[in-house]
């Protein structure tokens, strides 16, 4: 134990003698990696950051159905599922081509249109200066780094409002189809109810009578006081005889298709209001505002790091250099 103690305190004294001796040396490269560092560091375009907040919102929709879920409110937040989701479609391409068509990032990240890997950098610059991040509340943060402040603000800003375009659309991808299908059904529905009431129509022009009026007339057949009425009631009788069982049929089949197609209203309505609303799917906590101080580079830690790691550096190597030239006296 000692020994070991003893050996430590001989490396500390040689480590402190190696750099009292090469002192000037070690000056010397840490003045000059201070100097060289600081020009550097002042020689880094600046970035600045704009930041965007946005919540989920826990509906894309209007309910008309006492059944759906009342909890999924249009002015509920939405929740961890929601902000996952969110996060997909703000990486998503179509985010992506939306953003780089407007502000023609292709000619502002220098890449060259002829390059054959310009999708590649294209991409991984974007990805690079523009960040999505769900927070520890649920929120999303959208961070767009740019050399050029206004622009950062109007890209995350631009980003904010393309939340709605872009998952609009996509829910129009599939509420579409579905709302047509639902329009056709109605319209046949509607069809075939008006299909019946000409028939009831053609019938009560014959003279065929609901089921509750036609029993009068055997009374009325009965009451009536000359020939003439009788004949004209018997062939009345006689007509509602021949069409009244159909006549029943067809008001039983009508009603059924009144009751029908009130439920299916419901349904209807619903698939109308997904298909043709412009639901905001965002709350909009902080839009982003044009940043009065850079965020990166730190000059003053880039100078720091530069002159320690050349400190340390120099002191290895110079450990290093007396180290082999015992070994070649010892060789």
């Amino acid at each position: 134990m000692e020994e070991s103690t003893a050996v430590m305190q001989e490396q500390r004294m040689n480590l402190l003698v190696t750099i009292w001796r090469k002192r000037k040396i070690l000056l010397i490269t840490t003045a000059a990696a201070f100097v060289v560092s600081t020009v550097i560091a002042f020689l880094m375009t600046p970035i600045y950051r704009s930041t965007a907040i946005v919540f989920p919102a826990a509906t894309s929709t209007v309910s008309f159905s006492e059944q759906r879920n009342a909890k999924a409110s249009s002015m509920d937040f939405g929740e961890e599922e929601q902000a996952e989701q969110l996060i997909q479609i703000l990486q998503s391409s179509s985010i992506r081509d939306k953003i780089v068509a407007e502000f023609d990032l292709q000619k502002h990240y220098e890449i060259d249109k002829n390059d054959e890997n310009k999708y590649y950098k294209l991409v991984k610059e974007y990805n690079q200066n523009i960040l999505f991040v769900r927070t520890r509340y649920g929120s999303i943060q959208i961070d767009v780094l740019d050399r050029d402040p206004v622009l950062a603000a109007d890209i995350a800003n631009k980003i904010v409002d393309l939340i709605d375009t872009v998952k609009n659309e996509m829910v129009a991808a599939r509420t579409m189809p579905a709302f047509e299908i639902n329009r056709r059904k109605r319209d046949q529905m509607e069809a075939d109810r008006k299909a019946i009431l000409d028939q009831l129509d053609t019938l009560a022009a014959k003279g065929v009578l609901p089921l509750d009026s036609r029993a009068g007339l055997f009374q009325a057949y009965v009451d009536a006081k000359s020939p003439e009425q009788r004949a004209e009631i018997k062939e009345k009788i006689d007509i509602n005889n021949q069409y009244g069982a159909l006549f029943d049929g067809l008001e039983y089949i009508r009603n059924e298709k009144i009751v029908k197609l009130e439920d299916f209203s419901v349904s209807y309505e619903q698939a109308e209001s997904d298909a043709n609303t412009k639901f905001s799917h965002k709350f909009v906590v902080e839009r982003a505002v044009v940043a009065d101080k850079k965020d990166k580079p730190k000059r003053m830690i880039i100078v720091l790091l530069s002159v320690i790691g050349t400190f340390i550096f120099m002191v290895f190597a110079l450990l290093l250099q007396d180290k082999l030239k015992e070994l070649r006296k010892l060789a």
